[in-house]
């Protein structure tokens, strides 16, 4: 289950209900309309932000999904897995676009780049507008997560 807290008065908004097992990974698109989450149980579900009903639940990972990210204009999700993959699917339509494979563990941590066009995750870079790359330029050890800040 995930609660949705209102942070200046510290009261709950509401409880968005549908999960049988963990939930590891939440993200709010950036029109703050959706809200994606990830979760033990190999699927993705986006909701309503402001309802909390639940739009469509996106299946195609094998293993937990352990992280989500929406695209900088809200049009593209990104999700990492347990799988050692990462799935870019259609914001709106729900639909995989592209899997990223090859990865040698498991992807708990994607970012998108302020201009969305490369994608951060714990063991290096992708340059998305590459559509025969698959694997990261970089490769870093024991990173965890992955924030991009613009300055």
């Amino acid at each position: 289950m995930i609660k949705l807290w209102d942070v200046a008065t510290g009261s709950l908004q509401r409880t968005l209900k549908g999960y049988s097992s963990y939930v590891c990974s939440v993200a709010f698109s950036p029109d703050v309309i959706q809200l994606a989450s990830g979760s033990n149980n190999k699927t993705i579900k986006l909701w309503e932000a402001a309802t909390g009903s639940l739009q469509r639940m996106l299946e195609g990972h094998s293993y937990s999904v352990d992280s989500v990210t929406f695209s900088p204009d809200g049009i593209k999700l990104a999700s990492g897995s347990t799988d050692s993959t990462i799935k870019l699917w259609d914001a709106a339509t729900g639909s995989l676009q592209r899997t990223l494979e090859g990865y040698l563990s498991r992807v708990r941590s994607v970012a998108f780049s302020p201009d969305g066009t490369h994608l951060e995750m714990e063991s290096g870079v992708i340059n998305l507008e590459d559509d025969t790359t698959n694997a990261p330029s970089l490769h870093y050890k024991h990173m965890y997560r992955v924030i991009i800040k613009e300055d």
